[in-house]
């Protein structure tokens, strides 16, 4: 056997060194060797001449510093326990408990994960709250976690207004732009917003996050917003220390990329220096509060104990460079502060850091007795709360009368008044109709507001509702959707407009990873309802080509907690738009609520003129419960066809001409809510008819048409079926695309397969 050489023994070597025991005993030997004679000066003096840091705050801060650090330590022996199960750490990013400090309770927080101190920071000044023990049985995915209740190790604090991030990289950023520019709206509307109006927000990063394209999508709406003379307070904070996991930042780049951007200011400081830390940020913040800007606060740091518990350092980094970082431990900057301004000793210093560590220990040791999630229906409670009750009577709640006829110009304008109109027209009267009873909801988008959108959809309301309630976004669906999310938490209705079903794939995490989770990652304690509007599907009669003519909404159904709405006629539109508008309201639901394109100017049904695709406004008081779907010719016993959208335009056709030919019956459903999918309702049609057919004009592979065989596989299996789908293709332009779409003659050469 040959023997390892020396160069792989010392490596080895030193991947089995404890850094975190490292860095531990390195900051009490700093303590245990100072030198120089204590002299106790004014703690209500400056720490440092000519900087307003007095000793007295400087104290409070390193608390919330060594609190931090020994969190980090302590999750990582909690993991050695196996009580323990999240090791990404903060330390080296100490100084941000100056932020923490110095930002109010009251400034709605994003926070990046190493963004500890900042926690303990503004936890400590949080009443009731004690972010020690919070965070340790956070680290212990307790269900008595006050923020997830041990669904994932979070910050996150509802009185602290630190709205809950997991380990995401850029996408919070959006939405927290979107959350100062939907505070500057709520004042404009002259609603109240859940924070005092000069509150800012702040939202922190890592540089290596500053590269992704959803961090750079927020900065340039925040810049493009500012530069138009309209105010966006946040507070972007860059915790910079160099590398992203093991890719370094080259450097200087930081800076190279920040220091000259139109509409931010920028300011850089020295994230290991307490003083420095708290000079920049103080100016940054004030800054920020009175001028109402964007401001880009820079700190420089180390980042110490690599990127978690798991991370093989010395993989990528020489032991050189790894105790080069560690000497340059934040908390020995504090406490050198603190000691030469004769705040503390160094005994004090090291009684306070043991006193700490002992509080972490209790707080572990306490955290790990208690409670676990134990069932799913537990895991799942804030996930989608649905109370139908609630819904339902906000969804036929008519007691805007005087609203709705300035809106429409008095009574003969009613929409119920005139006469049956198509789809896009009614969707149209019925976000009149909803602006109207809700003064808080808001239309954006891409060309909403005075073109009317592509398809003039929303024409007139933004000359009908003033004060910025309808208004033109950049081009860009991730600021749409960010905008969405942050104007929710300012207590807003959004009500976003995704131009083409295509585009939402541009920002899909912006909805999966970020708004349909903040429910279930709060317990519920925080809420984003909106209601996200697509132009979708296919049949534009060979326009567009794949991105305007998109048959599939896989990507939306598999996102847990999302509701998806898909009316076919126009009456149906109007009374689930007040649903949807009600479950956002009353439950916080995110809602995508899909527009069959080729359906917005249909009129007629089965001859031209006929007319019979135009449906009268539905009184206000009506609407349709969630997963209620429309039966056409409930009487039939012959087939079933289950559909949605344009599927049941078409398939309406069809159950015609089969009648008119073989004098079969056949009963149609339109599911018009796709998710969730009402199982029960297929189920018990199915099993009373036999015979299904479904027309899933999605994709064979993914499309809804798999869920409903499964269904009807577990709860209707004596029944016949088969399906139509479109093919696994994208959809070409012009007339090629009517040979991978669904066709009335495939629905009714099976549907006659079926009947024989």
């Amino acid at each position: 056997m040959s023997t390892p050489p020396k160069a792989a023994l010392a490596k080895a070597a030193t991947r089995a060194v404890n850094r975190a025991e490292v860095i531990d005993a390195n900051f009490l030997q700093f303590l245990d060797s100072w030198s120089e004679p204590f002299r106790a000066g004014d703690v209500d003096a400056p720490v440092r001449e000519g900087l307003p840091l007095t000793g007295r705050d400087a104290l409070e801060i390193f608390e919330a510093q060594i609190l931090s650090r020994h969190l980090d330590l302590e999750a990582r022996a909690m993991r050695g326990r196996g009580e323990g199960y999240y090791t990404i750490g903060s330390s080296g990013h100490e100084c941000n408990a100056v932020i923490g400090w110095l930002t109010r309770t009251t400034d709605p927080a994003f926070l990046h994960y190493r963004s500890g101190a900042f926690m303990m920071a503004r936890g400590l000044k949080t009443e009731g709250c004690d972010p020690v023990f919070d965070t340790a049985l956070s680290l212990a995915a307790s269900a008595d976690d006050p923020i997830s209740g041990g669904r994932h190790k979070v910050w996150g604090s509802k009185p602290g207004w630190v709205l809950p991030q997991t380990s995401t990289i850029a996408s919070h950023l959006s939405k927290a732009v979107g959350a100062a520019i939907g505070l500057e709206q709520a004042k404009r509307l002259h609603l109240t917003p859940p924070v005092p109006e000069d509150s800012i927000i702040v939202c922190s990063f890592g540089d290596a996050s500053a590269n992704h394209a959803a961090a750079l999508a927020a900065f340039n709406t925040a810049e493009w917003t500012a530069y138009q003379k309209l105010p966006v307070p946040i507070l972007f904070v860059c915790e910079d220390n160099g590398i992203g996991i093991s890719v370094r930042t080259p450097s200087g780049w930081i800076a190279h990329s920040f220091e000259n951007r139109p509409g931010m200011s920028y300011v850089r400081v020295d994230g290991l220096d307490i003083v420095d830390t708290h000079d920049g940020a103080k100016a940054a913040i004030d800054h920020c509060r009175s001028r109402r800007s964007p401001v880009f606060l820079h700190l420089t740091l180390q980042r110490l104990l690599g990127h978690a518990g798991t991370d093989a350092e010395t993989e990528y980094r020489s032991i050189t460079e790894i105790e080069a970082s560690e000497a340059a431990d934040p908390l020995k900057r504090s406490a050198e502060t603190l000691m030469r301004a004769g705040v503390a000793s160094a005994a004090d210093l090291r009684a306070r850091y043991e006193a700490a560590r002992e509080r972490t220990r209790r707080a572990a040791a306490e955290a790990a007795r208690r409670p676990k999630l134990t069932s799913a229906a537990e895991i799942m409670r804030p996930l989608a709360p649905y109370t139908p009750d609630a819904v339902q009577r906000e969804a036929s709640r008519a007691d805007y009368g005087d609203a709705r006829l300035e809106v429409f110009g008095g009574e003969p304008g009613l929409p119920e008044r005139g006469q049956p109109k198509h789809l896009a027209l009614l969707i149209n009267r019925a976000l009149h109709d909803l602006m109207a009873k809700y003064p808080e909801m808001l239309l954006f988008g891409e060309d909403v507001a005075q073109k009317g959108g592509v398809y003039t959809v929303t024409s007139g309301l933004a000359q009908t509702f003033k004060g910025m309630r309808v208004f033109n976004t950049l081009l860009d669906e991730t600021t749409i959707l960010g905008i969405a999310q942050g104007a929710a938490y300012m207590g807003l209705l959004p009500v976003p407009e995704i131009q083409y079903l295509a585009y939402f794939h541009n920002a899909c995490d912006q909805i999966r990873g970020e708004a349909c989770s903040l429910q279930y990652f709060s317990n519920d304690q925080y809420r984003n309802g909106m209601v996200m509007r697509i132009a979708s599907l296919g049949y534009q009669k060979g326009f567009g080509g794949h991105f305007h003519n998109d048959n599939s909404f896989t990507a939306l159904r598999d996102i847990p907690g999302l509701v998806i709405a898909c009316p076919s006629r126009g009456d149906d539109a109007a009374m689930m738009l007040r649903t949807c508008a009600a479950l956002a309201r009353v439950d916080g639901r995110v809602v995508a609520f899909l527009e069959p394109i080729a359906l917005y100017m249909t009129k007629d049904l089965h001859e031209a003129k006929d007319g019979q695709w135009q449906f009268t406004y539905p009184p206000v008081d009506l609407a349709v419960p969630l997963g209620e779907p429309r039966v056409y010719n409930p009487n039939a016993r012959d087939l079933l066809i289950v559909t949605y959208g344009n599927g049941t335009y078409m398939s309406l056709r069809v159950a015609r001409e089969i009648e008119r030919r073989n004098g079969a019956q056949v009963r149609v459903l339109d599911l018009r809510w796709l998710k969730p999918l009402n199982v029960e309702a297929i189920a018990q049609h199915a099993s009373d008819v036999g015979k299904v057919l479904v027309v899933d004009e999605g994709r064979r592979t993914g499309g809804i048409a798999e869920e409903i065989f499964t269904a009807l596989d577990e709860r209707a299996p004596a029944a016949r079926k088969a399906r139509v789908a479109g093919e696994d293709c994208y959809i070409p332009l012009a007339a090629a695309a009517n040979l991978v779409l669904v066709s009335e003659a495939q629905i009714q050469e099976t549907a006659l397969t079926l009947l024989c």
